[in-house]
């Protein structure tokens, strides 16, 4: 039987991705810094050094014909420098492709819509568009990609846009939470619509990745279909919690204003700005994502209120 390695398998996506292929029958090697007791027994549980030093590749791929590499610093933030991007994303991942192009595996690599965007963008964006990434992790995640086309390496490149689901952390964590409150939110005059993606629809993305011929030697823009404004993302999210959305009407001037005045214009940047990632290349590719997006943020809303409450 064929075999997959998966890197980064901890992680919010790793976790999930091993679960689902060992569950349609794979045969799963977990590639993971501190492997844990976490999988069925039919996975595979190795260790993997910290990737900021090298990694013996030929080891991990040993009798895989497919790598899904997850693992990288996977997000912008503040404190990180931008050689730490360039190790671990960029020059990680070269060195991945080049022993898999050595050894005949295929690689799936899991990009980022930063490696072609910066945290907003003013119209749709396609694969067709020019990369134009604006921060360290975008420029480290493109640098990536490019790589895995030099390697010439049999490949397929994913960048998602923004993932939700449960365990979520980060901004989209930080939103439920403020939908947890019981005030009225101001956000119902923002009219900029922002694209996520359900980590189940990630998945169904790498599963035909897996399966599709077709789509080797192409990149695909990844995000659910329908794009939401802020306050329909809120709303869906207090729907799953059984209440009403609680949206009203603010200015948007005097919201950006305030965020500035209070040190946090980062946060306008976030939800002033629009983002609408085209997935049109994918869906012709023959991907059905099976969460819609405002249920699956009523559902993701609701495992973390259970969770909150065990």
């Amino acid at each position: 039987m064929s075999g997959i390695l998966v890197t980064g398998s901890s992680g919010f996506i790793g976790r999930a991705l091993v679960n689902d292929l060992a569950a349609a029958g794979r045969r799963v090697r977990a590639a993971m810094r501190q492997p844990a007791d976490i999988f069925p027994r039919s996975v595979e549980v190795v260790a993997v050094s910290d990737m900021t030093r090298p990694v013996d590749w030929r080891i991990l791929l040993q009798g895989m014909d497919t790598v899904v590499h997850l693992a990288g610093i996977a997000h912008a933030g503040p404190g990180i420098a931008e050689e730490a991007y360039d190790r671990v994303n960029r020059a990680a991942t070269a060195a991945l492709a080049e022993t898999a192009r050595a050894m005949g595996t295929r690689v799936i690599f899991i990009s980022s819509i930063r490696a072609q965007s910066g945290p907003s963008a003013p119209s749709p964006l396609t694969e067709a568009d020019a990369p134009q990434p604006t921060d360290a992790y975008g420029r480290s995640k493109l640098a990536a990609e490019d790589a895995v086309r030099a390697a010439q390496v049999p490949f397929t490149i994913l960048r998602p846009v923004l993932i939700y689901g449960s365990g979520v952390k980060g901004n989209l964590a930080s939103l439920v939470q403020l939908a947890r409150s019981r005030w009225p939110l101001p956000f119902g005059s923002l009219r900029n619509r922002r694209s996520l993606l359900a980590r189940e629809n990630l998945i169904a993305a790498i599963h035909l990745a897996l399966n599709e011929p077709a789509m080797s030697g192409q990149t695909y823009v990844v995000a659910d279909p329908t794009p939401l404004t802020l306050a329909e993302m809120i709303a869906a999210i207090r729907a799953g919690l059984g209440r009403r959305p609680g949206v009203v009407p603010f200015p948007p001037t005097l919201l950006a204003f305030g965020l500035r005045m209070t040190g946090r214009e980062h946060v306008w940047r976030r939800v002033g700005g629009g983002l609408v990632a085209d997935p049109g290349k994918l869906l012709a590719a023959g991907w059905r994502p099976p969460v819609e997006t405002r249920q699956g943020l009523a559902a993701m809303a609701r495992a973390m209120q259970s969770q909150k409450a065990a």
